[in-house]
């Protein structure tokens, strides 16, 4: 193994076991949120409103609760852990370091998509005891839980980096992230929507990666998925160039 890969698999699984030491903080929140949100929308309301697009309730919003869980987490990881590095002076072992700067955005990111699918999997498994899971379109599926895992792990970085306290991270996850997850087609159908909102609705990203998902789990999707994977994987390219430019400036990480 040369030094470059190394030096990248270290960091990985330094970034990996800061998390999976602490199962209480990382893992068991998401399990009991999306318990009650299978109980309560799924089994209790679900039941009132039958079916969408052909398949039950429960099982139109497991997707969905699978994209927030994947996009809080990723994104919580990274911006978290570079952070706490900045507050406690700590990442400069890591900027000081002979890593170049690609290997370290690399570690930061694939460790917090890393977390993203393993929350993922865990709401699937939570979702197993209320009803069944199927998996239409595999290849979709992995590429879009892969894509959007990624991004936010990204835009983590971002985050992470442009915070000058701890607030600031609880904004950007409480009062962006999630309203634009809960407002992008989670818990209900395009269709119901009137012609406004609808077309409105169509400029929340969140919108293609709850469907995209859809379509990989149960088959169905309002929008185009090779489109909808198109534009995210762009944007996730996007994105991880402006982590690289970020880090070569020093910004955030510099006085």
């Amino acid at each position: 193994m040369n030094r470059t890969a190394t030096q990248l698999l270290t960091l990985v699984r330094r970034e990996v076991l800061r998390f999976v030491r602490r199962p209480y903080n990382t893992f068991l929140p998401p399990i009991i949120t999306n318990t009650l949100y299978f109980a309560v929308f799924g089994v209790i309301l679900g039941s009132r409103i039958g079916e969408i697009a052909g398949v039950s309730y429960i099982q139109f919003v497991l997707p969905g609760l699978v994209v927030l869980g994947a996009i809080s987490d990723s994104f919580e990881n990274a911006s978290f852990t570079i952070f706490h590095g900045r507050w406690n002076e700590y990442i400069q072992a890591v900027t000081t370091s002979p890593m170049s700067h690609r290997s370290v955005v690399a570690a930061y990111v694939s460790a917090s998509a890393l977390r993203g699918i393993v929350t993922s999997l865990l709401i699937v498994g939570v979702g197993l005891v209320f009803t069944s899971v199927s998996v239409a379109h595999p290849l979709y599926l992995i590429a879009f839980v892969l894509v959007i895992t990624t991004l936010f792990g990204g835009l983590g970085v971002i985050g992470g980096l442009w915070a000058s306290d701890f607030d600031y991270l609880t904004v950007m996850n409480q009062f962006i992230l999630r309203p634009l997850v809960f407002f992008g087609a989670v818990f209900y159908s395009l269709e119901v929507l009137p012609p406004l909102w609808r077309t409105v609705s169509l400029f929340n990203p969140m919108v293609y990666m709850v469907n995209g998902v859809r379509y990989g789990m149960i088959g169905v999707t309002e929008i185009e998925p090779t489109t909808s994977l198109l534009v995210l994987t762009g944007a996730a390219v996007a994105v991880l160039a402006v982590d690289l430019a970020l880090f070569k400036r020093g910004y955030g990480l510099t006085e």
